[in-house]
């Protein structure tokens, strides 16, 4: 029947057109690779600090986390979407966490709890985006003040001491299994686990189908809103695990955490080979683009450069990226 074979046939162009970028984005994950390991040498000639254990140790603390939310951003960007809220909602959760917490719930239960409010920001801001029919960027610029706002209101501006945490809820942050950081287990489960489904499974390749193109994969009998509604929400869920293993880490909860996450989390995302009109990305890009942009920024410290500056080179290299990703754009077409 003519039905049957439409369908198909558009799910092979679609099939195609991912398979496209293939090429391109291995390349660009050598050269990222290529870049990482040249600064780690020219760093280490430089500055006698860059290679001590803490230094990289603190370096590995910071990317891991916010690579829990890289993953998220990734996966939505390969769908067609994109969030900017996901600093606040990364603050939200450390804050909703801990204010539970302060008021006699139990740290786990306060974990948990936490996690299913950024989940369920994330399944809003999907509702609005997929049955509403409101832009990613508007809602997500919407949601990013609004979680913002409470975190101050219900904090009062002011930071939240924990000082009563205890040790083995602490131990998600600030612990070790056999000298490896627990942090950084979590984080290396987090990027298996989806890189895996990312890249094996059926249901998580009709994301790249529906980023590569939301019509011909509704035709194909994908359904586009459902995709989309869960990728967003998988972001917000990401966002809330990163919260609560920062307060675990921090032992505090911050109102003002998060600022300028996005710009960050984006940024290697679309370093690591993202696509910002959808349809193309690897996990493993995506967290080689977070670990340059930690060995930046830690080099940037360490050669003592204005924190100005380092806010103008971390937009050029996200500008940067963004030009090389329209050039493949406009090369595809």
């Amino acid at each position: 029947m003519a039905t049957s074979e439409t369908p198909s046939g558009i799910a092979e162009v679609a099939v195609r057109r991912t398979g496209w970028w293939e090429p391109a984005l291995k390349a660009r994950e050598t050269g990222l690779i290529v870049i990482i390991l040249a600064l780690f040498a020219v760093m280490s000639f430089i500055s006698p600090y860059f290679l001590t254990v803490d230094n990289l140790r603190a370096m590995a603390m910071v990317f891991a986390i916010e690579s829990i939310v890289v993953v998220g951003m990734t996966i939505l960007l390969i769908s067609g979407g994109i969030d900017l809220s996901v600093g606040s909602v990364t603050a939200l959760a450390m804050v909703a966490a801990g204010w539970l917490f302060l008021n006699g719930v139990d740290p786990w239960v306060a974990a948990g709890l936490a996690i299913c409010l950024t989940t369920l920001v994330g399944m809003a801001m999907g509702f609005l985006t997929t049955v509403i029919g409101l832009h990613h960027f508007i809602v997500s610029l919407g949601v990013m003040v609004i979680a913002r706002g409470v975190c101050l209101l219900a904090t009062g501006g002011r930071p939240l001491g924990l000082y009563s945490l205890p040790p083995e809820f602490k131990f998600i942050g600030q612990g070790a299994l056999s000298g490896i950081p627990l942090v950084l287990i979590i984080f290396a489960m987090v990027v298996v686990c989806f890189d895996l489904l990312l890249r094996r499974t059926t249901a998580f390749r009709k994301v790249f189908y529906t980023g590569s193109n939301p019509k011909a994969a509704a035709y194909s009998g994908i359904r586009v809103g459902r995709v989309v509604f869960a990728t967003t929400t998988l972001c917000s869920m990401l966002c809330g695990v990163a919260g609560v293993i920062y307060m675990a880490r921090f032992g505090s909860a911050q109102p003002s955490f998060g600022v300028g996450m996005e710009l960050n989390v984006i940024a290697a995302a679309v370093i690591g080979g993202a696509s910002l009109s959808g349809g193309s990305g690897t996990i493993l890009g995506a967290i080689l683009g977070a670990i340059l942009l930690s060995v930046v920024s830690s080099s940037l410290a360490l050669l003592n450069v204005s924190v100005y500056w380092q806010d103008i080179i971390r937009g050029s290299i996200l500008l940067t990226a963004v030009l090389f990703d329209h050039y493949l754009v406009k090369r595809r077409r």
